[in-house]
């Protein structure tokens, strides 16, 4: 790393530190007669009712109600309303003037009105809780010198109002199967005897029987037709009894049930709808309206879970939205129901049209994609791909991607200056949007429609003075989503066959002195399974804090074991004449996600994993090792450059790779808004990867009880552009400890990173 880069990182750093600094002393902005607000604290006091003050419901429900919300605070200051109050000035220049209209936040200043109205909110959440005896005071807590204003409430309240009777009142008006189905939704109810009064829980139990009454076919009921009302006149106590009943302007349609009539898919629906009619095609008494046959009837089907003759049902209609979704092929799907009649059936049902409309991708696409590489090792170069992609392919759904990929990299420095890299590589997958298995059993997965997954590929790779390598890979498996969450992935077949080809004297003479490394290169002919398990509560949008877990199992060679032949003078055996790999792998990773406030989050990650050989083979096959370092793992350490434990490589030419059986990292990320699109982080990595076997010829490189003393640690800073979810990634970092050595901040070899999304 150069003086200037050296110079750039540490003019980062005094920049970041300077403005908290400055951010912390806004008081001299603040005018003669004003103070900052900068919150207030709710005590709930147990004098008048003893269990009040462990009511954690209702601590929730006040903290909501507390107004204004003050300036938001980083590490002590107020950044942003320093940024305000300095653009505020006559001539607040480029860089402030900037920053006041990107970051800046108007002061909020205390306001004795405003208790006024936290008061009010405060009683109104209290009796919205049940309680209608209490005592609200509060005291103003002020800093003259600070200029800070903070306010302590101080709540006590009686018993609450609890419920003794929850009943259903009928009347004539209403049809009987109506109140009969709104009585047997009660077995779930979320309201019982003995609860305390709570509007909210109300309001939740209305929704609960209208979702219930929707699943029974009422397609036009609608929770605001449900009242309830509270009687108190039986009790001397805090006791009321509970009546649920129905408004009596319900209009008609809404108290009966509908059937589906009929299903009408249009599985090519575009923008610009041929006017004149097409003739359905017929299949399992669902309508299928298409020009020329984009998807195959058959094939659709299994997607659409809305039948002629059953009960309207919101769910299925979501199911059918979402299996269709989930095949890639449709960018839009669309469903609406139409109401076929306005009289009641013979069974008093009306009746209802389901309409499917599916807008699709484009069925095919060309991408190409150009690249330049610049490596740590000072290699670099140009790279190219080019990719075919055809949506339903066979049309019933399938997707089938063609790519193939070329790269040059040449060696501009270093013990190896010189040394060139090709690769040409070519692939093909097809995802088929169901199983394919000996019979049927996709009806069997209710939330999405299973996909099987077959993949090939070949690769060459040709390093000038060292080797080549021609490799095969070939997989065939399946995945599926359990739930909104939960995602499985399962290859029953997983190949990876890699011959080494031509090698050079030099690199025999770096394998004749690491027989661990020449093995690792030979056993490269491996069959096993894979398995992957992945819980991710980041999909949801309603989530602001959430757990990514993911784990994986790796196995091969057990199979081929039952038929591998071992010939005589020979250290292991063979199948077909090929060296096969035997070992088991597994690796966890998980991260937390914990939502600070304003878009400011805290992301904590751990990863573990381990790899053990066994049996034909005494170490993990080169592509199935583990490494650390680089842009996704410890970014303060080159990619491939920690470890293995506090070994050190002194091979400067890029060749030999350092990894290992065993690797553990953990990383801790703040992440903060800077502007429009642009987000900052601040974050420290820690981790390594061991051997579970000794190597003599990679010194300390075992696993030990020692191991926490060994990690390479780092920190930095960070600069990410996010823009809808594509985001373009810039990291600085500098090592604090490296495996070997003490604690040092290393600040004079920062490591620039340049990714492709978040780290994890």
């Amino acid at each position: 790393m150069n003086k200037s880069s050296i110079n750039w990182f540490v003019l980062l750093w005094l920049v970041c530190l300077t403005l908290i600094l400055q951010a912390c002393s806004v008081k001299k902005f603040i005018p003669q007669d004003k103070t900052l607000y900068t919150g207030a604290d709710i005590k709930l006091n147990d004098t008048l009712y003893a269990s009040f003050k462990q009511d954690e419901n209702l601590k929730n429900a006040l903290a909501k109600v507390l107004y204004p919300e003050p300036n938001s605070k980083f590490l002590g200051g107020y950044p942003n309303l320093f940024f305000y109050y300095k653009g505020q000035k006559e001539n607040p220049g480029f860089i402030y003037k900037f920053l006041a209209k990107k970051r800046g936040e108007e002061p909020v200043y205390f306001d004795e009105e405003n208790i006024t109205q936290t008061v009010d909110l405060i009683k109104n959440r209290l009796e919205n809780h049940g309680y209608y005896y209490y005592n609200v005071k509060y005291e103003i807590d002020q800093d003259t010198t600070a200029k800070t204003t903070w306010v302590n409430y101080k709540i006590a309240a009686k018993q609450p109002y609890t419920i003794a009777e929850y009943l259903i009142e009928e009347d004539s008006i209403h049809p009987p199967q109506l109140y009969k189905d709104i009585k047997s939704s009660l077995q779930k109810s979320l309201i019982k005897k003995g609860m305390r009064f709570n509007l909210q829980q109300f309001k939740a139990e209305r929704e609960r029987i209208d979702r219930f009454l929707k699943e029974k076919g009422y397609y036009n009921f609608n929770s605001d037709f449900l009242i309830f009302e509270a009687d108190t006149n039986r009790y001397d106590k805090q006791r009321f009894d509970l009546f649920l009943s129905l408004k009596n302007n319900i209009p008609q349609r809404s108290k009966y049930p509908y059937v589906i009539d009929s299903v009408l898919v249009f599985p090519n629906e575009s923008i610009e709808k041929e006017k004149r009619k097409l003739l359905p095609e017929v299949y399992n008494e669902i309508y299928y309206y298409q020009n020329n046959q984009f998807f195959k009837p058959k094939r659709l089907a299994p997607f659409i879970q809305i039948k002629p003759g059953e009960t309207y049902s919101p769910d299925k209609s979501k199911s059918t939205s979402r299996r269709l979704a989930s095949t890639g092929v449709y960018k839009f799907v669309n469903i609406v129901y139409k109401e076929s009649d306005t009289v009641l059936n013979e069974n008093n049902h009306y009746e209802l049209v389901a309409e499917i409309r599916l807008s699709p991708y484009k069925k095919r696409a060309i991408r190409a994609n150009l690249q330049t590489v610049t490596k740590s090792n000072s290699f670099g170069g140009p790279g190219i791909g080019l990719d075919y992609i055809n949506k339903n392919w066979l049309k019933g759904g399938e997707i089938l991607k063609t790519g193939s990929t070329f790269s040059y990299e040449r060696q501009f420095g270093g013990q190896q200056k010189g040394l060139q890299s090709l690769q040409l590589g070519l692939e093909t997958q097809v995802s088929f949007p169901r199983l394919l298995f000996p019979f049927d059993i996709n009806h069997r997965f209710k939330y999405s429609t299973p996909k099987t997954n077959v993949r090939v590929g070949y690769d060459y790779l040709n390093r000038s003075k060292l080797y080549s390598l021609n490799s095969i890979s070939a997989a065939f498996g399946y995945s599926w989503q359990a739930n909104k969450y939960v995602t499985h992935s399962l290859n029953l077949l997983n190949l990876d066959y890699v011959r080494l080809g031509k090698t050079t004297n030099d690199f025999e003479a770096i394998l004749n002195e690491n027989p661990f490394l020449r093995e690792s290169f030979e056993q490269q002919f491996i069959l096993g399974l894979t398995y992957s398990f992945t819980y991710n509560e980041l999909l949801s949008e309603n989530n602001k804090n959430g757990i990514y877990f993911n784990l994986n199992f790796d196995t091969a060679g057990n199979s081929l074991d039952l038929f591998g032949k071992q010939k005589k003078g020979e250290q292991v055996k063979k199948f077909l004449g090929l060296a096969y790999a035997q070992y088991a792998k597994t690796d966890i990773d998980v991260s937390y996600h914990l939502n600070l406030n304003k878009n400011q989050f805290l992301v904590g990650r751990v990863f573990a994993g381990l790899g053990i050989p066994y049996g034909n083979s005494n170490t993990l096959p080169f592509v199935k090792q583990y490494f650390s370092g680089g842009p996704y793992s410890v970014r303060a350490f080159n990619i491939r450059s920690l470890g293995p434990g506090t070994y050190e490589s002194s091979d400067q030419g890029g060749f030999f790779d350092q990894s290992g059986d065993i690797r553990l990292e953990a990383n801790l990320e703040y992440r903060f808004p800077l502007f429009n699109y642009v987000n900052g982080a601040i974050f420290v990595d820690a981790g390594n990867v061991w051997l579970m076997n000794e190597n003599e010829k990679l010194p300390g490189g075992k696993f030990t009880s020692d191991f926490i003393n060994e990690f390479g640690v780092g920190s930095g800073v960070g600069v990410r552009v996010d823009i809808q979810g594509f985001v373009l990634r810039f990291d600085l970092a500098a090592p604090l400890k490296k495996p070997a050595q003490n604690w040092k901040f290393n600040y004079s070899k920062p490591v620039f990173n340049f990714a492709i999304g978040y780290p994890f």
